[in-house]
């Protein structure tokens, strides 16, 4: 299972260090329960590991004039292997997009796309999404706003599943 190769120490540290990245060593430390020095060996194991992949501020998109937040839907042409990568390469390339999700399904990709308004958007679909190779739709929703917006992991879930199984 996943997350069992870490222990409970490991994945507390995770979890404070996703709730607050900003924390001092010495603070996540003191609340996983052991010493600075085998705390900071730790943080940085994981994060050589693959398990902590950065450390990012939470921006309010809205405040900084980004009204507009649209889930686009695509439906390529073709499938293969090379044109999946080459679409994906593509979205890593707009800035607008901010997420980039392949699924299964009627849909190939969605994708989370932000704008300052609704005609910069606009320009964006017709200009460059739908007029890229290989898209053959492109269905959109635009977001009226957020119930939820929880971008980490459940970690009392992981601790209730470890717990069942050992």
């Amino acid at each position: 299972m996943p997350g069992a190769k870490l222990d409970p120490i490991d994945r507390q540290i995770l979890a404070e260090l996703q709730a607050d990245g900003r924390m001092t060593n010495v603070e996540l430390a003191r609340r996983v329960g052991i010493s600075a020095p085998p705390c900071l060996r730790r943080v940085r194991t994981l994060e050589e590991a693959g398990f902590i992949r950065g450390y990012h501020a939470e921006i309010d998109p809205r405040e900084l004039g980004f009204e507009v937040q649209v889930f686009a839907m695509v439906g390529l042409n073709s499938q293969a292997e090379a044109d999946l990568s080459a679409f994906e390469q593509k979205c890593r390339e707009w800035p607008l997009v901010r997420e980039c999700h392949m699924l299964n399904g009627e849909i190939d990709f969605i994708l989370k796309c932000v704008a300052p308004d609704l005609s910069t958007f606009q320009s964006f679909l017709t200009g460059q999404l739908t007029a890229a190779p290989n898209v053959a739709s492109v269905k959109t929703s635009l977001v009226i706003r957020d119930g939820k917006n929880e971008p980490s992991v459940p970690f009392e879930v992981l601790e209730d599943r470890l717990n069942r199984t050992a």
